[in-house]
């Protein structure tokens, strides 16, 4: 484990390899789950603002859950997520004409109509952070899908990029540039001694 302030970070995250291949999962990511997408506590302000804008790029069944349902619902195991439609996709979940999903959120971030990019837990994925018992500690580790990410998991060995990289945006939004710094020199230190 690397130890960065009060962030625990698997070794995983500077040793394994990593690169969304879209055309190969279609973005199965934001279909296969037990429950809808994370959401941290502050992000709820955020998708309540954005709701009107990314409502714009929504289906109808996508709409009528999430005005049904709630912008983002309570699970007792996972706390605040987005909600899903019956399919299990998350409601915000938008599929192109070539079978891949992508996120309403982050289209009309792209488009410039909203501020906020995505949940977080998404844009880490396939990274996912838990408190520790005192609920003080990130422990942050690598948790890429056996099966869907499988893709991935081969073009980051074939690219040779670094979990890490793969998510340097992510990860400096989520921890500060200083974090990643710290965690791009213990990298570098980590494998000169390999």
């Amino acid at each position: 484990m690397i130890s960065i302030g009060d962030v625990l970070v698997s070794n995983q995250v500077i040793e394994e390899q990593f690169v969304c291949d879209l055309v190969k999962c279609k973005g199965g990511c934001c279909v296969d789950g037990d429950a809808g997408a994370p959401l941290e506590k502050q992000e709820l302000d955020e998708l309540n603002k954005a709701y009107p804008f990314v409502r714009l790029y929504l289906t109808g069944e996508s709409v009528s859950v999430v005005e049904s349902q709630g912008k983002y619902t309570y699970d007792t195991h996972f706390g605040w997520v987005t909600p899903t439609l019956g399919s299990g996709m998350c409601a915000y979940g938008i599929k192109g004409g070539n079978g891949i999903v992508r996120c309403g959120i982050e289209q009309a971030h792209r488009d410039g109509k909203t501020s906020w990019k995505k949940p977080i837990s998404c844009h880490l994925f396939p990274i996912k952070i838990k408190k520790n018992k005192n609920a003080k500690t990130d422990l942050v580790n690598y948790e890429p899908r056996e099966d869907l990410c499988q893709a991935a998991c081969s073009l980051g060995k074939k690219q040779k990029v670094p979990v890490f990289v793969f998510l340097k945006d992510a990860l400096i939004r989520k921890y500060g540039s200083d974090f990643y710094d710290a965690l791009s020199a213990t990298a570098e230190h980590y494998s000169k001694h390999l």
